[in-house]
Protein backbone atom coordinates (compact mmCIF):
# COMPACT_ATOMS: atom_id res chain seq x y z
CA UNK A 1 0.00 0.00 0.00
CA UNK A 2 3.03 2.36 0.62
CA UNK A 3 4.12 2.12 -2.95
CA UNK A 4 0.86 2.83 -4.08
CA UNK A 5 0.07 5.79 -1.76
CA UNK A 6 3.44 7.02 -2.94
CA UNK A 7 2.65 6.72 -6.72
CA UNK A 8 -0.71 8.01 -6.06
CA UNK A 9 0.88 11.50 -4.07
CA UNK A 10 3.43 11.77 -7.10
CA UNK A 11 0.84 11.97 -9.88
CA UNK A 12 -1.34 14.11 -7.75
CA UNK A 13 1.88 16.68 -7.14
CA UNK A 14 3.47 19.16 -10.14
CA UNK A 15 4.94 17.33 -12.21
CA UNK A 16 9.24 18.06 -12.52
CA UNK A 17 12.00 16.23 -14.06
CA UNK A 18 11.99 13.79 -11.26
CA UNK A 19 8.47 12.73 -11.31
CA UNK A 20 8.81 10.26 -14.02
CA UNK A 21 11.69 8.55 -12.48
CA UNK A 22 10.21 8.50 -8.95
CA UNK A 23 7.09 6.80 -10.67
CA UNK A 24 8.62 4.04 -12.58
CA UNK A 25 11.45 3.39 -9.21
CA UNK A 26 8.00 3.10 -6.83
CA UNK A 27 6.28 0.82 -9.79
CA UNK A 28 9.41 -1.01 -9.74
CA UNK A 29 9.64 -1.90 -6.53
CA UNK A 30 5.69 -2.93 -6.32
CA UNK A 31 6.61 -5.67 -9.06
CA UNK A 32 9.36 -6.60 -6.91
CA UNK A 33 7.40 -6.59 -4.08
CA UNK A 34 4.95 -8.79 -6.42
CA UNK A 35 7.35 -11.31 -7.72
CA UNK A 36 9.29 -12.37 -4.00
CA UNK A 37 5.47 -12.63 -3.21
CA UNK A 38 4.63 -15.05 -6.26
CA UNK A 39 7.90 -16.83 -5.54
CA UNK A 40 7.40 -17.06 -1.69
CA UNK A 41 4.54 -19.64 -2.42
CA UNK A 42 6.17 -22.34 -3.88
CA UNK A 43 8.67 -22.20 -1.11
CA UNK A 44 5.97 -22.20 1.61
CA UNK A 45 3.54 -24.38 -0.05
CA UNK A 46 6.11 -27.09 -0.75
CA UNK A 47 3.54 -30.12 0.74
CA UNK A 48 0.59 -28.82 -1.60
CA UNK A 49 3.48 -28.82 -4.14
CA UNK A 50 4.88 -32.27 -3.60
CA UNK A 51 1.03 -33.16 -3.34
CA UNK A 52 0.40 -31.54 -7.10
CA UNK A 53 3.45 -33.09 -8.72
CA UNK A 54 2.19 -36.82 -7.19
CA UNK A 55 -1.30 -35.90 -8.79
CA UNK A 56 0.70 -34.61 -11.97
CA UNK A 57 2.41 -38.23 -12.02
CA UNK A 58 -0.46 -40.29 -11.52
CA UNK A 59 -2.65 -37.60 -14.69
CA UNK A 60 -0.06 -38.86 -17.35
CA UNK A 61 0.35 -42.49 -16.31
CA UNK A 62 -3.17 -42.58 -16.25
CA UNK A 63 -3.32 -40.45 -19.54
CA UNK A 64 -1.35 -43.36 -21.03
CA UNK A 65 -2.18 -46.50 -19.67
CA UNK A 66 -6.12 -45.43 -20.90
CA UNK A 67 -6.97 -44.41 -24.84
CA UNK A 68 -6.85 -40.81 -24.23
CA UNK A 69 -3.84 -40.18 -25.97
CA UNK A 70 -4.99 -42.27 -29.00
CA UNK A 71 -8.67 -40.19 -28.72
CA UNK A 72 -7.12 -36.53 -27.69
CA UNK A 73 -3.78 -36.87 -28.77
CA UNK A 74 -0.54 -35.37 -27.07
CA UNK A 75 -0.84 -34.37 -23.55
CA UNK A 76 -0.82 -30.04 -23.46
CA UNK A 77 0.32 -28.10 -20.48
CA UNK A 78 -2.85 -26.51 -20.64
CA UNK A 79 -4.60 -29.75 -20.35
CA UNK A 80 -2.64 -31.05 -17.35
CA UNK A 81 -2.90 -27.72 -15.74
CA UNK A 82 -6.91 -27.41 -16.27
CA UNK A 83 -6.97 -31.62 -14.99
CA UNK A 84 -5.40 -30.32 -11.49
CA UNK A 85 -7.53 -26.94 -11.36
CA UNK A 86 -4.34 -24.39 -11.51
CA UNK A 87 -3.57 -21.62 -14.51
CA UNK A 88 -1.20 -23.10 -17.15
CA UNK A 89 1.22 -20.12 -16.08
CA UNK A 90 1.15 -21.31 -12.03
CA UNK A 91 1.25 -24.91 -13.11
CA UNK A 92 4.46 -24.45 -15.80
CA UNK A 93 6.12 -22.51 -12.84
CA UNK A 94 5.21 -24.75 -10.39
CA UNK A 95 7.05 -27.56 -12.39
CA UNK A 96 10.03 -25.75 -13.50
CA UNK A 97 10.73 -24.71 -9.74
CA UNK A 98 9.93 -28.31 -8.27
CA UNK A 99 11.98 -30.24 -11.11
CA UNK A 100 14.09 -27.88 -13.00
CA UNK A 101 12.49 -28.73 -16.02
CA UNK A 102 9.81 -26.86 -18.34
CA UNK A 103 6.10 -28.52 -18.07
CA UNK A 104 6.59 -29.22 -21.80
CA UNK A 105 9.58 -31.33 -20.80
CA UNK A 106 9.13 -33.02 -18.63
CA UNK A 107 5.86 -34.13 -20.24
CA UNK A 108 7.88 -35.22 -23.17
CA UNK A 109 10.17 -36.93 -20.70
CA UNK A 110 7.35 -38.90 -19.61
CA UNK A 111 5.84 -39.78 -23.18
CA UNK A 112 9.17 -41.09 -24.16
CA UNK A 113 9.37 -43.32 -21.08
CA UNK A 114 6.35 -44.66 -22.11
CA UNK A 115 7.59 -45.07 -25.79
CA UNK A 116 10.62 -46.97 -24.86
CA UNK A 117 8.47 -49.70 -23.10
CA UNK A 118 6.09 -50.03 -25.60
CA UNK A 119 8.58 -50.44 -28.38
CA UNK A 120 9.48 -53.72 -27.51
CA UNK A 121 6.31 -54.68 -28.07
CA UNK A 122 7.13 -56.14 -31.41
CA UNK A 123 3.65 -56.96 -32.28
CA UNK A 124 2.90 -53.14 -32.47
CA UNK A 125 4.56 -50.98 -35.62
CA UNK A 126 6.48 -48.20 -34.85
CA UNK A 127 3.28 -46.12 -36.50
CA UNK A 128 1.18 -47.97 -34.37
CA UNK A 129 2.70 -47.33 -31.07
CA UNK A 130 3.43 -43.30 -32.15
CA UNK A 131 -0.84 -43.36 -32.69
CA UNK A 132 -1.50 -44.70 -29.49
CA UNK A 133 0.38 -42.17 -27.54
CA UNK A 134 -1.17 -39.43 -29.47
CA UNK A 135 0.70 -38.52 -32.18
CA UNK A 136 -1.15 -37.92 -35.20
CA UNK A 137 2.47 -38.33 -37.27
CA UNK A 138 4.74 -41.16 -37.10
CA UNK A 139 7.67 -38.77 -38.36
CA UNK A 140 6.91 -36.46 -35.57
CA UNK A 141 6.96 -39.24 -32.64
CA UNK A 142 10.41 -40.38 -34.62
CA UNK A 143 12.11 -36.65 -34.79
CA UNK A 144 11.00 -36.07 -31.07
CA UNK A 145 12.00 -40.06 -29.67
CA UNK A 146 15.68 -39.13 -31.61
CA UNK A 147 16.21 -35.54 -30.15
CA UNK A 148 15.08 -37.35 -26.96
CA UNK A 149 17.27 -39.99 -27.04
CA UNK A 150 19.89 -39.76 -29.79
CA UNK A 151 18.53 -42.56 -31.83
CA UNK A 152 15.69 -43.43 -33.92
CA UNK A 153 12.53 -45.95 -32.22
CA UNK A 154 13.60 -48.84 -34.83
CA UNK A 155 17.10 -48.46 -34.32
CA UNK A 156 16.30 -48.63 -30.36
CA UNK A 157 13.95 -51.57 -30.46
CA UNK A 158 17.14 -53.25 -32.78
CA UNK A 159 19.53 -52.11 -30.07
CA UNK A 160 17.80 -53.31 -27.05
CA UNK A 161 16.20 -56.74 -28.13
Amino acid sequence: MDCIEKIAEEINQNIDKHSKTLIVSNIELLLNYCQRFYDRQFITRSNVNGDILVRFEKLMNDYFKSDKAFVLGLPSVTYCADELHLSPNYFGDLIKKETGSTALDYIQSKLIDEAKERIFDRSKSINEIASALGFKYQQHFTRLFKQKTGVTPNKYRNLNS
